[in-house]
C-alpha cells in the first residue's frame, strides 16, 4: 500500500497472550510499508505510473492466490464478493494508482505526510460506516488534521491556496484507502485479516493485469535495476508480505495498543526520504508532519477510546 491504517481492524481471535510479540510484529509491518512512498518515488524515475500501480497489484495477486490455494481458504459467498470490490477498489486500484501518479511530481517527503492523514480517514469513515458516535474531540482533531495537511501542500508549493494535481491526487489516494480500510476491518471479521486482502487482491487481479499489459504496450517497461527493485519491493513486500506482519501482530494484541503503532510509519517514511532519496527535509515538511501525525494520533485514540468503553466488562 502502500501506507496502511489500521484504525477498524478486527481478527478474530488473539494467538498469542504477549503484548510484546504484538507490538514487535505490528512495528515490523510498519517498516515494511513505511518504504512505500520513497520506493515508488524511486520507481516512477523510469518507469510509468500506471505500470506501477497496476503491476504491483498483479504481482502480489499472484502470490495471493498462491497463499489462499496452500491454506485451502473456503471462498466468500454473497455480498462479501460485493464489500471484497469495495476494499480492492480502495486499497488495490485506488491508493497504489493515485499515489503512482502524484509521486511522478511530488516529492516523496511531500506524499508521506499528506499521507499521514490516513490513521485519522480511516478512523472515520470507520465511525460513518459503523454509525458510531465518537466525542467531539475525535472531530475538532480529524479536521485540524485534514486543514493542516492541505496547509503543509499549499506552502510546499508558494502559499496557501496553491495546491496541485498531484495533491489532490494524494488526498483522493487517502480517501480510497479509508474507504477500503474501514469497509475491509468489518469483513475482516468475517474472512480473517489478511484473508481479506487477499481476496481483494485476487478479485481486482483481472483489471489490474489489463492494466498492466495496456500500459506495457504503449509504452515499454524501461528502468534501472534499482528502479526495478524498488518495484519488485512495491508488488512484494507493501502489498503483500507486509500485511503478515501487520496483521499478525494485531492479531497477538492488545489491538488498540498495537493499531497506533502505525503513526509511526510518516516518521519512518520522511527519515528514508532523506536518506535514501537525498531529498532536504524544510522546517516546514517536518513541522506539517509533526501536526498531522499528532491530529491523526489524538483521532484514533478517541475512538478507541469510546469503542473500549461501549464494551461490555
Amino acid at each position: 500500500m502502500t501506507q496502511h491504517s489500521s484504525a477498524t481492524l478486527e481478527v478474530r481471535q488473539a494467538v498469542s497472550p504477549s503484548p510484546v510479540a504484538g507490538l514487535m510484529w505490528g512495528l515490523l509491518g510498519v517498516a515494511a510499508f513505511s518504504f512505500t512512498v520513497p520506493f515508488t518515488r524511486v520507481a516512477v524515475g523510469g518507469l510509468s505510473p500506471l505500470f506501477i500501480g497496476s503491476g504491483r497489484a498483479v504481482v502480489a495477486a499472484a502470490l495471493a492466490a498462491s497463499a489462499l490455494a496452500v491454506t485451502r481458504q473456503c471462498l466468500p459467498h454473497g455480498r462479501q464478493w460485493v464489500r471484497l470490490a469495495v476494499v480492492g477498489g480502495g486499497v488495490v486500484v485506488g491508493f497504489p494508482l493515485l499515489t503512482s501518479f502524484a509521486l511522478t511530481t511530488a516529492p516523496a517527503s511531500h506524499g508521506a505526510v499528506v499521507i499521514a492523514l490516513l490513521p485519522a480517514a480511516t478512523a472515520t469513515m470507520a465511525v460513518l460506516r459503523g454509525h458510531e458516535r465518537p466525542p467531539v474531540m475525535f472531530w475538532v482533531v480529524s479536521a485540524v488534521g485534514a486543514v493542516a495537511a492541505m496547509g503543509f501542500a499549499s506552502a510546499q508549493w508558494g502559499g496557501l491556496g496553491h495546491l496541485r494535481w498531484s495533491d489532490v491526487l494524494l488526498f483522493g489516494a487517502v480517501l480510497a484507502a479509508a474507504v477500503g480500510y474501514a469497509e475491509g476491518g468489518l469483513l475482516a471479521r468475517e474472512l480473517g485479516a489478511w484473508q481479506t486482502v487477499s481476496w481483494a487482491l485476487v478479485l481486482c487481479s483481472p483489471l489490474m493485469v489489463f492494466l498492466t499489459l495496456w500500459s506495457a504496450t504503449r509504452q515499454t517497461p524501461s528502468g534501472t535495476p534499482v528502479q526495478w527493485a524498488a518495484f519488485a519491493y512495491l508488488g512484494v513486500v507493501s502489498m503483500f508480505l507486509g500485511f503478515f506482519a501487520w496483521y499478525r501482530g494485531l492479531a497477538i494484541g492488545p489491538m488498540a495498543q498495537v493499531s497506533q503503532v502505525q503513526l509511526v510509519q510518516p516518521v519512518l517514511s520522511l527519515s528514508w526520504a532523506g536518506l535514501l532519496l537525498a531529498e532536504q527535509l524544510t522546517w516546514t515538511t517536518l513541522v506539517g508532519g509533526l501536526v498531522v501525525i499528532l491530529c491523526a494520533g489524538v483521532a484514533v485514540r478517541a475512538r478507541l477510546a469510546t469503542s473500549t468503553a461501549k464494551r461490555p466488562g
